[in-house]
């Protein structure tokens, strides 16, 4: 029985602790909505130009319900909280959420709490459509988002791939889906180098490079950032009504059957879910690492296994630890801008040998 198989049963099983259970949710959701709002505020008046946190909640508000009226504030307080901070705040909150849960949905469809949108070539996936479209304009003429088009279709394309792969004799078990999600990931890397290198463009291949690692400075009020938002949320919906089946496919799939879901035809629903929202995402900020590892993990010692308490836990955490680490990524060397994959890579990097040696003791 896996680690995950071990957490939902035991939380499914004590019916008489669910209503403790619920308070405990309720809690953690109100606790962590505050954090998150306080963290926009405080995230948005952080940089170069100080603003004080009230001057940035001052700004929204005349901005969003026309209140205050009048302006005490700067003109570029004002411009640099509403046009510039706000959309990377925001879009890193998004992002976060969106890559946190994706992880829990790809741990409990692989019952494997190793499993993050990256470690199943998802996430290369998206890489290589988004550098294919950077480098050599494919799609430029067609579409107007042909960035985030062919991210999402490489995203659905390695998860395609990895389900092709992985299914033998109709049935795909976690382990053969975990890897060939590493080997699909592992070619598709290799594949994005070559398009860096094939393209010939120096300026073209340092702006992929460091869009690979992860950043938010193109955040701007614009389509993109509500394509992203638009996803997120549903992807977070869609994630919440599915808790249920979510919970089946982490038990085993006996025990899906058992329940009336039918594991494969999930699995492949999850993984479009799960392509469309790391490809927007991918498309948006870049490749960015370990929090589709790392916060399913935190919402699970928090609220317990059941998907229906885990998903929002898991997107307000992937929301708050992200708009931080940006934090830490654009003030620790400034006025230079550290990728913000460097940054959730030094974090999640050592939680992932403690988690290594914690499921070795087990």
């Amino acid at each position: 029985m896996t680690v995950i198989e071990r957490e939902v049963e035991a939380d499914l099983a004590d019916p008489l602790g669910l209503r403790a259970a619920r308070r405990r949710t309720t809690a953690w959701v109100v606790g962590l909505g505050v954090g998150l709002v306080a963290t926009v505020l405080v995230a948005t008046a952080v940089g170069a130009f100080a603003v004080a946190p009230g001057t940035v909640a001052q700004v929204v508000s005349h901005h969003l319900v026309g209140w205050p009226t009048e302006r005490t504030w700067s003109l570029p307080a004002d411009a640099i909280v509403w046009d510039v901070r706000l959309p990377r705040v925001l879009l890193g909150a998004l992002v976060g959420a969106g890559l946190a849960v994706c992880g829990v949905a790809l741990q409990a469809m692989v019952r494997n709490v190793l499993a993050d949108p990256y470690l199943l070539g998802v996430g290369s996936g998206a890489s290589s459509g988004a550098a294919a479209a950077i480098l050599f304009g494919i799609g430029a003429g067609l579409v107007e988002h042909a960035l985030q088009l062919m991210a999402f279709l490489g995203a659905l394309a390695a998860a395609l791939l990895v389900l092709v792969v992985a299914r033998t004799a109709g049935r795909v078990t976690s382990v053969r889906l975990l890897l060939a999600g590493v080997a699909v990931g592992y070619a598709l890397t290799a594949l994005t180098s070559f398009l860096v290198f094939a393209s010939g463009s120096a300026e073209g291949a340092r702006s992929v490079m460091f869009w690979l690692l992860g950043s938010l400075g193109l955040a701007q009020w614009d389509a993109p950032l509500a394509v992203v938002a638009l996803v997120v949320v549903a992807t977070v919906a869609l994630l919440t009504l599915s808790a249920r089946r979510l919970d089946a496919l982490a038990a085993g799939d006996e025990t899906a059957h058992t329940l009336g879901v039918r594991p494969d035809r999930f699995r492949l629903r999850l993984l479009v879910v799960v392509a469309l929202a790391v490809g927007v995402v991918v498309a948006a900020a870049g490749s960015i690492g370990f929090v589709g590892l790392v916060v399913p993990h935190l919402a699970r010692r928090a609220v317990g296994g059941a998907h229906g308490r885990v998903v929002v836990v898991a997107a307000l955490m992937g929301a708050i630890l992200l708009v931080w680490a940006d934090v830490v990524a654009r003030t620790l060397l400034a006025p230079q801008e550290i990728p913000i994959g460097i940054i959730t890579a030094l974090v999640g990097a050592p939680f992932l040998l403690v988690l290594v040696r914690r499921l070795h003791a087990t």
